[in-house]
This record gives C-alpha cells, sequence and structure tokens, in this order.
C-alpha cells in the first residue's frame, strides 16, 4: 500500500454518503416521538436551598457551629498558652495595647 492510496481512501470516505428519502423519514418520526411535548424548564434553587448545599448539609452546619463556638470561647477564656505563643512573636508594646472596637458614646465625647 502506497500513500497514494490511503490518500485515495481518506477520499472516498469524504464523500457525503446519500441516505434514502425513506429512511431519513423514519428516523426523524422516531425522533420526534420521543421528544418531549413541553420544554421542561428548570426549578429555580431557592436562596437557603443553595445555601444549605453550599455549606454542605448537617455535618457542614455541625462543623461550622463547632468551629464558631470554639473560636469564641478562645477569644473570650484566652488561654495562658496562647498568650505566651503571642507574647513570643509579637513586640511588648504591640501586646500591651489595647483597641477598643466597639466605643461606647462617652469615648465620642472626650476632647482630644
Amino acid at each position: 500500500m502506497q500513500d497514494s492510496d490511503l490518500d485515495d481512501l481518506f477520499g472516498q470516505a469524504r464523500q457525503p454518503v446519500a441516505v434514502p428519502a425513506a429512511l431519513m423519514a423514519r428516523v426523524l418520526s422516531d425522533a420526534d416521538a420521543l421528544q418531549p411535548v413541553a420544554p421542561v424548564r428548570p426549578r429555580k434553587a431557592r436562596l437557603w436551598q443553595g445555601l444549605w448545599a453550599g455549606i454542605g448539609g448537617f455535618g457542614g452546619l455541625a462543623g461550622l457551629s463547632t468551629a464558631a463556638m470554639a473560636g469564641l470561647w478562645i477569644g473570650f477564656a484566652q488561654p495562658t498558652a496562647l498568650v505566651a505563643v503571642t507574647d513570643a512573636f509579637l513586640p511588648v508594646d504591640v501586646v500591651a495595647e489595647t483597641y477598643n472596637i466597639l466605643p461606647g458614646f462617652d469615648e465620642f465625647l472626650d476632647e482630644g
């Protein structure tokens, strides 16, 4: 087999195949019979369903609430070991200084 023989075979494969009209009509009628009558529209995902799926269901909610409670407790209790680690990494001036994130109304009245 030569390269030209292979080119001739590919050329024959590129030629359109003539399909009888009766066969094409039967195929198209079968395809029309299998089509749904009305198009099925996808349901819109509600906000809470999307949020619930994004969290991961009950397991994700349990993990999220456990992490939130642990973070709240660690932030509130300030374990001694955590304070020692913080003192080792941050300078003394930064650790000693406190920041009031939610000031009261009295602090807005102070001049200065």
